[in-house]
């Protein structure tokens, strides 16, 4: 009779711990995904400085490419 009243006890035991570590893992996980937020907020911006410095590249060696057609009439 007695080791059926300590089953309950031991099974709410078993169920708090897991729940507990679960808690654990969620917040540990929480954390990851904010980092993981603040990196992509961050490459975002690195990308359109990048997206701006291909366009003034192209823009540039357009320009270099017309001098230098205008340098080779002239020659």
């Amino acid at each position: 009779m007695e080791s059926l009243k300590k089953v309950p006890v031991a099974l709410i035991g078993a169920l708090a711990l897991q729940t507990i570590g679960g808690l654990v893992w969620a917040g540990g996980a929480a954390a990851r995904i904010a980092t993981l937020e603040e990196r992509v907020a961050e490459q975002r911006l690195v990308a359109e400085r990048l997206a701006r410095l291909e366009e003034q590249s192209v823009a540039t060696r357009a320009a270099v490419e017309r001098v230098e057609r205008r340098l080779e009439r002239r020659g």
